[in-house]
């Protein structure tokens, strides 16, 4: 994408209602004004919340929302440039249950009041391969603890990659710190993978899948004391 595309996007995004872009500060010094009232003063209603966590273009949380009317959904990626797609569809169709927050994940708990969040989706996050890469990769031990932070006692957690490596990680990962509801390595080629985890695919996934890469898929929980 050109500078110059992108410049337009980032513009465009500052004038979209459904998109929240605060700055690092603020939610450093936990002044972020929507931290648990997402409900109360942003969507207004009472609704569940689901995060999409790295959400790139939103096609799942434009997805989920367009097929969940009764749930909200929060997008959230540092790239603004990549969910303004997400961002403008959204806004195209009148969908007032989703929305994008333009942030590092690692910032969650600054923009989540405890037990704020439903469930969180994962999708397609970068593995990290290398070792020293560890403290980036989204199902670490850190991660995990924050996103217990934010999520409610038994919130579900769905994490899909093209990924065998991060797949195993995560499955090893999650042993010691909470429970697997479901996990398989092919989801296209297992007729009882959720629908929800079928319905919709990314750009990236479609990718993936024309390369014959098998999409891998679990469900998980964490526990209360992590």
């Amino acid at each position: 994408m050109g500078s110059k595309n992108k410049l337009k996007r980032f513009r465009e995004n500052e004038t979209f209602g459904n998109v929240l872009q605060p700055e690092r500060i603020e939610l450093e010094q936990d002044k972020f004004h929507l931290k648990g009232k997402w409900k109360s003063d942003f969507f207004k209603n009472n609704n569940p919340i689901v995060l999409e966590l790295g959400c790139g273009k939103g096609e799942y949380s434009v997805h989920l929302a367009q097929n969940n009317a009764n749930t909200n959904y929060i997008g959230l990626d540092i790239k603004g440039a990549r969910f303004w797609r997400g961002a403008k569809t959204a806004l195209e169709t009148n969908l007032t249950n989703v929305a994008f927050l333009r942030t590092q994940i690692e910032l969650i708990t600054s923009c989540f009041g405890e037990s704020e969040v439903d469930e969180i989706w994962i999708t397609f996050p970068d593995p990290q391969l290398k070792y020293k890469r560890t403290k980036h990769r989204l199902t670490n031990p850190v991660f995990l603890k924050n996103y217990q932070r934010v999520l409610k006692p038994g919130g579900i957690i769905h994490l899909k990659t093209d990924s065998e490596f991060l797949f195993g990680y995560t499955l090893g990962t999650v042993v010691n710190h909470g429970e697997i509801l479901y996990a398989h390595h092919n989801i296209y080629n297992n007729s009882d993978a959720p629908l929800e985890a079928t319905a919709v695919q990314t750009f990236y996934e479609k990718q993936f899948l024309e390369e014959k890469k098998a999409i891998t898929y679990m469900q998980f929980v964490l526990n209360d004391d992590h």
